[in-house]
């Protein structure tokens, strides 16, 4: 045990002294005010609450506890105080689980309750009492026998915010969350989805030169059984999760193949020893689209497709655009089309690479509704050639953010549908357990403060594509599908 001793204003002279100790909790005690309750225990009373084991926490010190790196002690910390005036009305007692799964949730929630009410964007909760609704969960979740429910609760607990983005998830999706937004992953490099009418799952792509296409495998195959599992009802994250391992390890896969449109021929059965590498996964696509004007002059233009904003997507993009100008292209194209966004400081940086000067790039609005600009830090431009950008309805986010920035100061036209509207910026939090808290800790505003939460960004020229830029995946070459798209059509048009 240690001593932790400060001064209180409240106090003056008083001495506050805590002792801090871990225990393995089975009742958790909550101070409801922001001031540590002061008082003298008996023996009788001491040896009770060691038969109890309890904890007291201080809902005003759980944050900085776990900003300190003490999460783990911190939810499970005994406080006990020297004499001194009662400076707070109330301790309130919860039991807590004896499921030690359940219980790891319970001091995830005090966690995660307390990041809420120091950040989130609506300081009013969506008007509702906050520490009544962490009273009303924990006792929820002292009832319950698994983590499943508990997670259950503790997102109906956040639904009540009204907002979808503030959520918590499980470390098991926390960490395919991590992947995703990290650019790389150790597997064999094959894009997995459920076919949505016979539920198989099929090969959508193989990264280029990883362990999959080397192997033979090919988009359409069907994935039958990884290692010794059989696939059927399984869906495709599950899957892929039994894909990716340590790099150097190996993965046996079988695979259906139809060798002939035909329906009657007999498909083939492939099995495979697949080596995982370390692949990355870049969110960029490039190609060089020739063009002939209205006058006969030959021109070309970059064509740019930015699929997320990952943690390599900003040096993917500048690797792109430095490509594209060796190649000389006269013009841009940008497709945000369905990209749903990623990290908003990703965001940030691509649309540096388009901009100079120190242009707006978006505002922020914090929960006290002070509005304040994020303006353009290096100021120089990586190309100005013309650029139209292209967005639809599963442009979000950070892609609005881009599309907004690129807009409003004139840089580019937009062509395409209006974007998907969501205007709030998270910040993620890991907590002790390995879950994730997401919380909406601003809105944001586009450069000439035009909202966009919930309305989105209107283009400058509306169309609709002739195919689906889903489709256009590096393995089935999209050059053939953009010649056919006509929003890559109607921009060229605009940039002649």
């Amino acid at each position: 045990m240690d001593a932790l001793c400060r001064r209180s204003a409240f106090a003056s002279a008083n001495e506050l002294c805590i002792r801090k100790q871990v225990a393995n909790v089975k009742t958790l005690r909550v101070q409801a005010k922001t001031l540590y309750t002061c008082r003298m225990r008996s023996p009788m009373e001491q040896s009770s609450r060691q038969k109890n084991e309890s904890v007291k926490l201080d809902m005003k010190g759980v944050l900085s506890f776990f900003k300190k790196s003490l999460a783990v002690a911190a939810a499970s910390l005994v406080l006990t105080q020297s004499p001194c005036p009662v400076l707070a009305d109330e301790v309130l007692t919860f039991p807590g689980s004896s499921f030690n799964e359940v219980l790891t949730v319970q001091r995830t929630l005090l966690q995660a309750w307390s990041i809420i009410r120091d950040t989130y964007v609506d300081p009013t909760f969506n008007k509702q009492d906050w520490t009544s609704q962490l009273k009303d969960t924990i006792l929820k979740l002292s009832t319950l026998d698994s983590s499943e429910t508990a997670y259950e609760q503790v997102r109906d607990m956040l639904a009540t915010l009204g907002d979808p983005y503030t959520r918590i998830v499980t470390p098991k999706e926390y960490e395919n969350f991590r992947i995703s937004n990290d650019g790389a992953v150790d597997g064999v490099g094959l894009l997995i989805a459920t076919e949505q009418e016979s539920g198989k799952l099929v090969v959508l792509a193989t990264i280029e030169g990883g362990p999959a296409e080397r192997a033979g495998v090919r988009p359409g195959d069907e994935l039958v059984q990884i290692d010794d599992v059989a696939l059927v009802g399984m869906n495709g994250e599950d899957a892929a999760i039994k894909l990716r391992g340590k790099a150097g390890t190996i993965v046996g896969v079988k695979l259906r193949r139809t060798l002939s449109p035909d329906t009657s021929s007999a498909p083939e059965l492939k099995e495979l020893k697949l080596k995982r590498e370390t692949i990355s996964m870049s969110p960029v696509y490039t190609a060089v689209l020739p063009h002939t004007n209205s006058s006969g002059r030959k021109t070309s233009t970059g064509y740019i497709r930015l699929a997320q904003f990952s943690q390599n997507a900003a040096a993917d993009m500048q690797k792109a655009i430095f490509k594209l100008e060796e190649s000389n292209v006269d013009s841009y194209i940008l497709d945000l089309r369905n990209n749903p966004g990623g990290l908003v400081r990703a965001g940030l940086d691509v649309a540096e690479m388009w901009l100079d000067g120190n242009e707006t790039l978006v505002n922020t609005v914090d929960r006290r509704g002070v509005t304040l600009p994020i303006n353009v830090a290096r100021g120089h431009a990586l190309t100005h050639d013309p650029l139209v950008v292209l967005v639809n309805e599963g442009s979000a986010s950070a892609s609005e953010i881009l599309a907004g920035a690129l807009h409003d100061n004139g840089r580019a036209i937009l062509v395409g549908h209006k974007t998907f509207g969501k205007g709030k910026i998270q910040s993620v939090s890991q907590l002790w357990d390995g879950s994730a808290l997401f919380v909406t800790v601003a809105k944001y505003l586009s450069p000439s403060l035009h909202q966009i939460d919930q309305v989105g960004i209107a283009p400058d020229v509306e169309c609709s594509p002739l195919i689906s830029p889903d489709d256009m995946s590096e393995a089935a070459g999209p050059e053939k599908f953009l010649e056919r798209d006509a929003c890559v059509l109607v921009a060229e048009h605009l940039i002649e």
